[in-house]
């Protein structure tokens, strides 16, 4: 698959934003159930990421962003191929309703490495969705539903809903399972 083909759609894109923003913020049995798989996933994706020898990378959480500015990307890459991604630490004010601060912190490296460093596309809305494209296909059936609301569904809302000036609530939810799949242009 060629990532760095991969545009965001504004029609699609809109949707899924205002489908993420208005659903409630309830956790549903089924949420705690794709989330726990999510977790589970996420966590082997770490251990390999920390401790593969074919990945090679110590992962830092710090507590200010360390990749800012139009070259954030750029950074990121430049560390990671010197063996370094550094991890900006979710705060007590981005506290998720489902996962750990420790939890998120590890699936921010993960999504960071797997999906951004390996499509070698930014933190824009065609990058984000690039790193989903790929990420995604990392996570099996009900991990990839949480695993979607989190990059697909937060950015979403992020850049067609809020036009990127405010981070949507981190919510536990699970979109329709069309926002899952991956298009068929993108195959």
């Amino acid at each position: 698959m060629d990532y760095s083909k991969i545009v965001a759609d504004p029609v699609w894109g809109e949707e899924i934003g205002r489908l993420y923003t208005e659903a409630s913020p309830y956790v549903t049995t089924m949420a705690r159930v794709a989330y726990a798989k999510f977790v589970e996933e996420v966590d082997i994706q770490f251990e390999a990421l920390i401790t593969s020898k074919a990945y090679g990378v110590t992962v830092v959480f710090q507590d200010e962003d360390p990749y800012t500015g139009e070259d954030a990307h750029r950074q990121m890459f430049e560390d990671v191929s010197r063996g370094l991604l550094r991890v900006y630490r979710t705060t007590e004010d981005q506290r998720h309703p489902i996962l750990s601060l420790e939890q998120n912190n590890r699936f921010r490296a993960v999504h960071d490495f797997h999906g951004h460093f390996m499509t070698a596309r930014g933190f824009d809305r065609h990058g984000e969705e690039a790193a989903w494209v790929r990420h995604s296909q990392m996570f099996s059936g009900l991990a990839r539903a949480a695993m979607t609301t989190e990059t697909r569904g937060q950015s979403s809302a992020l850049v067609w809903i809020n036009k990127g000036e405010r981070f949507p609530e981190q919510k536990g939810i699970l979109l329709p399972s069309w926002v899952s799949e991956i298009p068929r242009q993108y195959r």
